[in-house]
């Protein structure tokens, strides 16, 4: 009886340690990084270290989301599907098939959005004079305008992409893990954005230079706003008191501010080259812009929009997010196979890089933090 009892004692304790150790792991400050040759590299925040990548073969990973509780992660593959990972044990749970070059991913009261291109069809196509690929998911010259070869070479793509199917939302419902309906959107859907209330769902469309509006849930189409032609909008973020949307416009070198309630432009504003790209810090203080030609990180007042401070990071940095405790910055580098690490408290400086994430497109954090993705 006696060795009986310290047998389950012990079986106790190792239970406990057991239990200890998992909701350490559920908890633990991480970051998310999806690498579009290595898989989805794992961040541990309060090291600071790249701890394990999760292996997805030949998915090519971009666009991520969590859920709300954390337990799932969502990846846009260009495989064409979604995935839904287990964070707790790095396992692929369910694929949902979406479509042609599936993008950007996010997560709203219960529905994954996925933006996709059914007229996207095979590989990307040469670049001129270069023998590489050529695309938004390889990423393109730095200081060269974006797009297909036929824009670099003097034509306009708006025929081209008047010849081409536009770019669809694909709703999931995550409760399922099926689509439940597709919405068309504009040509090249980038950004995507929810209203204050979550009652609408925002798109940027950069192949046609507008920013479409629908009904979240069903996907009802509300509106469609033209900005200026060729400026191609990109990022798309609304201010923290939900009066304003703040587009960025990749080839004009700019940020729009839209009035929320008429999205009409009420002020544009000078950014260095081929912004991407953009967060409020969590304090409210501050609107961050990823220049991702000129290689910066840009700083402006987040009231006034006046320019604060510029902050140079590596090639290709299109999405960033703060640390869960808003003290750092992490931007994903993709043609520098690396998370730039910034000191979000003292003037945005380099702390560190994290290497070994090649084509780093995308990252958020768990717990969720203020980002170019998510925001929370």
């Amino acid at each position: 009886m006696h060795c009986t009892r310290r047998t389950r004692m012990a079986a106790s304790v190792a239970l406990a340690v057991l239990l200890g150790a998992g909701a350490g792991h559920a908890f633990a400050a991480t970051a998310y990084v999806t690498s579009e040759t290595n898989g989805v590299g794992v961040i541990d925040l309060d090291q600071m270290r790249l701890t394990k990548t999760i292996g997805l073969g030949s998915d090519g990973p971009r666009g991520l989301s969590l859920t709300a509780d954390g337990r799932r992660l969502l990846v846009a593959n260009k495989t064409g599907d979604l995935s839904a990972i287990d964070t707790s044990t790095d396992k692929i749970v369910a694929r949902v098939k979406i479509g042609k070059n599936p993008e950007f991913v996010r997560v709203h009261r219960g529905y994954a959005y996925v933006t996709y291109e059914p007229g996207d069809s095979g590989p990307p196509p040469q670049a001129q004079g270069t023998g590489k690929p050529e695309g938004k998911s390889e990423g393109k010259p730095e200081g060269k305008p974006e797009g297909k070869p036929e824009d670099q070479a003097g034509k306009g793509h708006d025929d081209d992409d008047a010849n081409s199917p536009p770019a669809e939302v694909a709703i999931v419902d995550l409760k399922t893990m099926k689509v439940i309906r597709s919405v068309k959107s504009g040509h090249e859907t980038e950004g995507v954005e929810f209203s204050p209330d979550g009652r609408e769902l925002l798109v940027t469309n950069e192949g046609d230079d507008t920013v479409s509006v629908y009904r979240t849930g069903s996907g009802a189409p509300v509106r469609t706003v033209k900005l200026d032609k060729g400026s191609r909008p990109r990022g798309i973020k609304s201010t923290p008191d939900g009066k304003h949307y703040v587009v960025t416009l990749e080839n004009a070198s700019k940020f729009v501010v839209l009035d929320a309630a008429t999205l009409k432009p009420v002020k544009t504003v000078d950014t260095k080259l081929g912004p991407y790209g953009v967060a409020f810090d969590p304090s409210g203080k501050h609107l961050l812009i990823a220049a991702a030609r000129d290689k910066t990180l840009q700083v402006f007042d987040a009231k006034t929009y006046e320019h604060v401070t510029d902050a140079p990071v590596g090639q290709r940095c299109w999405h960033f997010t703060f640390t869960p405790d808003g003290s750092k910055v992490l931007m994903a580098c993709g043609r520098s196979n690396a998370v730039y690490v910034l000191d979000a408290k003292n003037n945005y400086q380099m702390l560190s890089q994290i290497g070994d994430l090649p084509l780093a497109w995308g990252i958020v954090t768990s717990p969720p933090s203020q980002g170019s993705i998510d925001s929370r």
